[in-house]
């Protein structure tokens, strides 16, 4: 799943509608399994419980969520993702934390690159110096 543009929200104000998880999904683009996975590994949180005990999130779910899904997009394993949204809620600038998460990434994707080079390399020069058996095709 390919990230998608940061969703900003506006902080809730005291009579902000609640979003059930239903809503939240479609306008995320994040499955309601999945929201319920990110509520079970304490990522996000609903912020109240209807009375037939329904999750409600307000609006600022959906930054959350976009977040995660950049994040995850760049396989950031989930206790980094943790902290680095703790980092965000705190309001403390995460800038540091993200670049040194993308910088690990680029490199483990260099290094990747790198190994499938090597690897289209040896495959060439295994079909360069081919010779066929003369069997039948």
């Amino acid at each position: 799943m390919a990230a998608s543009a940061p969703v900003v929200a506006s902080a809730p104000g005291p009579n902000a509608p609640q979003l059930r998880i239903g809503e939240v999904s479609r306008r995320s683009g994040v499955s309601v399994k999945t929201i319920r996975f990110y509520c079970d590994q304490g990522l996000i949180q609903a912020s109240a419980r209807s009375q037939g005990g329904f999750r409600l999130f307000d609006a600022t779910i959906l930054a959350d969520l976009s977040i995660i899904r950049a994040l995850r997009a760049m396989d950031v394993p989930l206790p980094e993702l943790a902290r680095i949204l703790e980092v965000r809620r705190s309001g403390v600038c995460n800038c540091s934390v993200l670049k040194a998460s993308i910088t690990t990434k680029i490199e483990s994707i260099d290094q990747r690159i790198a190994e499938l080079m090597a690897m289209k390399e040896e495959l060439g020069g295994l079909l360069q110096g081919w010779r066929d058996c003369g069997g039948a095709k």
